[in-house]
């Protein structure tokens, strides 16, 4: 039983006999075919708890990678500090405050200059302290802050501290003259 019209197409070989066939199975299947069914509540539950914990995985992963770039940032900044590191000879305590506590390096005269203007910072490394040169700095810091200790060169206080002086109980006149 077929359409009056697929009868002409195939009578004046417009079509072929396969694709009237193939045509005609679709739309059977079209109007026998089963429609989706609206899901029920216990689906809709299941996909929505299955959405929730997918989320949480995402953001558990997320949290994982950032813990690991953050080692791996440390990893890097140790590194730097291993490399670079310089020898701490002499017999001089250079101490200095770190986590509420005073700790010492030993020094010579000649790094506790160095130390002083700024040339030499103090570095954390693993459980100890150790000298860095100013050149690396920059590179440690960006990757772990808070290895560097002790770093005169900034900490130095501005210039001028003086002239802020405002407590009105001890006031200077402005027309003094020495």
């Amino acid at each position: 039983m077929r359409n009056p019209l697929q009868e002409q197409l195939l009578k004046a070989g417009l079509v072929k006999k396969g694709k009237v066939a193939e045509i005609a199975r679709e739309q059977t299947k079209a109007r026998h075919g089963k429609q989706p069914t609206a899901k029920t509540e216990s689906q809709r539950e299941v996909e929505r708890v299955r959405q929730e914990k997918a989320e949480r995985d995402r953001a558990l992963a997320q949290a994982r990678n950032e813990e690991a770039r953050e080692r791996e940032r440390r990893s890097q900044a140790r590194q730097l500090i291993v490399d670079n590191q310089v020898k701490s000879t002499g017999e001089r305590a250079y101490r200095f405050d770190v986590d509420g506590g005073i700790r010492s390096v030993v020094v010579d005269d000649a790094q506790a200059r160095q130390l002083a203007s700024g040339a030499l910072v103090i570095a954390r490394l693993d459980n100890s302290f150790v000298l860095l040169p100013r050149a690396v700095v920059a590179r440690v810091r960006e990757r772990d802050p808070h290895a560097i200790v002790l770093d005169h060169a900034g900490d130095t206080p501005a210039q001028g501290a003086d002239d802020d002086y405002d407590d009105p109980k001890y006031a200077v006149p402005d027309d003094l003259v020495w």
